[in-house]
């Protein structure tokens, strides 16, 4: 095998003309580069230099023959690394981003848009599905980073970063209820008004089962819908509360076209998280999309 140090030294040796000089440069002892032009002599059957009072000389039929065709074959490794170091510090190539629709509206809309202004060559594929289906998509190799709603089942397959955003989960009203529902409500009476959930699919109705259970509490809901835009729009209508995280409702709280239950006790607070696949190479790309989600968490 081609042992490329003996090379290297052999190569900086001729340039130096020194055994000395060319210490210095690769930052080595002068005997450690003898002796490594001694194993490549012996490895190749001659002389490669010719020790004078004036330094190291090339031979004439060992040194002189081989030389540009080693400093050739150097200059060719030292392109290659560049490459890579290239490839590795530029961002380029595509990077494949699993969410929900709302988490990409309200969570990642305005990061991919910073993120793209600083690296416009970077293609984004935005593969949008409910968190379960987000971490199939992970874990099959169809998305390279998937944000998904907490809680979730720990899989050994996946690295879990949490806590990329808080979501506080509150029960919201159009103004039909808003004067019946003006101080704070006890989640056990709140059985009798019409309910409109997220189906039992979702993370955020299982966590609101869990936790309304662990009370013994049990609310039906009148009716399961599959996004919060449609929520918000019911609930503005006067049909029945909804529960929704307080930041997806900001915007409809702020204006007066919903307004907040305030309960007794309070839902718990959830979280956004990111999850990328333990072991699965990180191109500089995506390194640089997901390292300050990873900061935060």
């Amino acid at each position: 095998m081609v042992n490329l140090d003996l090379y290297r030294v052999f190569y900086t040796v001729a340039k130096c003309g020194s055994l000395t000089k060319a210490a210095e440069e690769l930052y080595i002892s002068q005997p450690a580069v003898s002796q490594s032009i001694k194993q490549l002599e012996n490895q190749l059957g001659i002389s490669l230099f010719n020790r004078t009072h004036r330094g190291m000389e090339l031979s004439a039929q060992g040194g002189k023959v081989i030389f540009s065709e080693v400093e050739r074959a150097l200059a060719l490794l030292k392109d290659a690394q560049k490459r890579i170091e290239q490839i590795n510090n530029s961002a380029s190539g595509t990077i494949r981003v699993g969410a929900s629709d709302t988490i990409f509206e309200y969570f990642l809309a305005d990061k991919i848009v910073e993120y793209h202004q600083k690296f416009p060559e970077v293609k984004i594929e935005l593969i949008a599905g409910y968190t379960p289906d987000t971490i199939e998509q992970l874990k099959t190799d169809r998305c390279d980073v998937a944000f998904v709603n907490l809680p979730i089942t720990v899989d050994q397959e996946l690295q879990l970063y949490g806590n990329c955003m808080r979501l506080n989960d509150v029960f919201i009203a159009g103004n039909k209820y808003k004067e019946e529902l003006n101080a704070p409500v006890p989640l056990s009476q709140l059985k009798q008004y019409p309910l409109i959930l997220l189906g039992k699919d979702t993370v955020a109705r299982q966590s609101l089962d869990n936790f309304l259970g662990s009370m013994g509490i049990d609310l039906q809901p009148f009716m399961e819908i599959g996004s919060w835009d449609l929520m918000k729009r019911l609930v503005q209508s006067g049909m029945g509360l909804g529960v929704i995280p307080r930041e997806y409702a900001a915007t409809a709280l702020a204006d007066g076209t919903l307004f907040e239950v305030k309960t007794d006790p309070a839902l718990p607070v959830r979280s956004v998280g990111m999850l990328l696949k333990k072991n699965a190479s990180v191109s500089y790309a995506l390194h640089s999309f997901i390292d300050g989600f990873r900061k935060n968490s």
